[in-house]
């Protein structure tokens, strides 16, 4: 049986590498961010890095992915003790190693047909570069990572950790479309934190080809008219984005941040 303790001074590191995961630049943000928080939201969830190690007292992880939101949700509720010996039994059942592609496909069409979410953290476990991906018919369909992915040591470990703090702290979880969440209730004791896709970035997250909404324009400008929203209600935020990038140029974002000059710009 796995002893829990307390994560007070530590910080936890996602189960999951995830693509533009913020674990490296806690330390730049975690700083800007309020001293007090009553309600942290993490628009953007993703891996979950940033919300897990905000101090507040009540987190509130969201994402579109509802997959994703699933497997969290069932970290916090099953024990730890059945989620790791789940892991294991299907690493067993599946003979799941870093060679054996025939097992990780059969896995997937099994999570396909069931949608057991703690299988779709084995899935990723062992995908290319540990990469979730869906296609239209919102079929895991990420090809097996041979020679380079499994469930090693660290993920464990982090897996670990990162569920004893979900069961430490008031975390709530959904899955909504940014513009649908409901921020009615929230006041100016609360902070909200937005990483989203970026626009001129070609991230496997922000494509649209997953069965899920992709990040476009229309996007870009509806959160940015959602946290001018938000600030006409006192509602803090900070925002991750990237003004210029390969030789392109993110206007929208740059006209926004130079227009709004109430708004403190942190390199």
């Amino acid at each position: 049986m796995i002893k829990t303790k307390t994560h007070k001074n530590q910080q936890i590191k996602s189960p999951l590498n995830y693509i533009g995961g913020k674990t490296k630049l806690l330390p730049q943000l975690l700083p800007l961010f309020p001293n007090r928080i009553e309600n942290f939201v993490d628009l953007f969830a993703g891996g979950c890095n940033v919300g897990i190690n905000v101090k507040a007292n009540k987190i509130y992880f969201n994402d579109n992915l509802i997959y994703l939101v699933e497997m969290y949700k069932t970290f916090q509720e099953k024990t730890l003790d059945f989620t790791l010996q789940h892991i294991d039994n299907r690493i067993t059942e599946f003979e799941l190693s870093l060679k054996n592609e025939v097992g990780y496909k059969n896995l997937r069409d099994t999570y396909n047909a069931e949608k057991n979410p703690l299988d779709l953290f084995v899935l990723i476990a062992f995908s290319f570069n540990h990469q979730i991906r869906f296609n239209n018919n919102h079929e895991f369909n990420n090809p097996f990572g041979k020679d380079r992915s499994c469930y090693n040591p660290v993920m464990k470990e982090n897996l670990i950790n990162f569920i004893i703090c979900l069961k430490e702290n008031d975390v709530n979880f959904a899955a909504n479309d940014f513009e649908h969440y409901n921020f009615s209730g929230f006041s100016d004791n609360d902070f909200v934190y937005c990483d989203p896709p970026y626009l001129i970035t070609c991230g496997t997250y922000n494509d649209g080809k997953r069965g899920f909404k992709g990040w476009t324009e229309k996007e870009e400008k509806q959160l940015l008219k959602t946290l001018d929203s938000l600030d006409n209600k006192g509602i803090k935020f900070a925002l991750s984005n990237v003004l210029e990038h390969k030789g392109k140029e993110n206007t929208f974002f740059k006209k926004w941040v130079f227009k709004n000059e109430k708004y403190k710009l942190a390199a």
